[in-house]
């Protein structure tokens, strides 16, 4: 089967506790058009909407430890408008640039006063005091000798900011969002084992994967790549790199 030609797209939500929510402060709407952002007007609201306690509910990265507070629900519950930030399509070779681009946005939302966050392409949401220190990773991460760049650990903190995983689907554990940072996603079986142990395996592929390059992974590990997946191609966590499945 041809890869798809999609490309993928962030989608930020960010809720706040007034309609000035949806008029960023002059810098931070900057930093939005400068990495080609843009705010969708049709979806942001200055009204809070009715479905996002049940949204955030799902979407709480429950991976990480406390990776949300009782006030980060409270924020949620207690919201009073709604900011959509779109990303331009995201080219392969881009998208942890890109990735890197929307944390950066995250961390000056939540500075202009956003009290809560979520990732719409892959339905992930963490606390303000997880995406502030997501945020300080990436800063850390890119890093090099000769200034900053693209590196590993900056791939693989945008991976932990906007992927969501372990989802329990009928045979496997799933990952959703890898292809924010131009990867395939990772379906690891659950006759393998529990959760836990299918979360370690999917950082462990994934990072392979982000190191050597996604045919030289699948070739030492001998798995497969499918294009077949449930998304749609019109849906923000439809993945065009397709899905590597970990049988048992």
């Amino acid at each position: 089967m041809q890869p798809s030609s999609v490309k993928p797209r962030h989608v930020l939500c960010f809720l706040g506790k007034d309609d000035g929510l949806l008029h960023p402060p002059k810098a931070v709407a900057r930093t939005i058009a400068d990495f080609g952002f843009e705010i969708d007007r049709t979806y942001s609201q200055s009204k809070p909407d009715p479905h996002m306690e049940r949204s955030f509910g799902v979407c709480w990265d429950r991976v990480f430890p406390k990776a949300w507070s009782a006030a980060d629900e409270a924020a949620v519950v207690n919201h009073k408008a709604v900011l959509y930030v779109l990303s331009p399509p995201l080219e392969q070779q881009k998208a942890v640039a890109y990735s890197a681009a929307a944390l950066r946005i995250v961390e000056e939302m939540i500075e202009a006063g956003a009290t809560a966050v979520k990732g719409e392409s892959a339905g992930i949401a963490h606390g303000l005091a997880r995406w502030r220190s997501l945020a300080d990773q990436a800063r850390t991460g890119a890093k090099t000798s000769q200034g900053l760049g693209m590196t590993l650990a900056l791939s693989k903190t945008c991976r932990l900011a906007f992927a969501k995983r372990p989802l329990g689907g009928d045979r496997y554990y799933e990952t959703v969002g890898y292809h924010l940072v131009g990867l395939p996603e990772v379906y690891v079986a659950k006759s393998r084992g529990n959760e836990w142990s299918a979360v370690m395996l999917m950082e462990e592929i994934a990072n392979a994967m982000a190191e050597h390059g996604i045919d030289a992974t699948l070739r030492d590990r001998k798995l497969t790549l499918s294009r077949e997946q449930d998304y749609a191609e019109d849906d923000f966590k439809f993945n065009p790199y397709g899905i590597v499945r970990v049988e048992v």
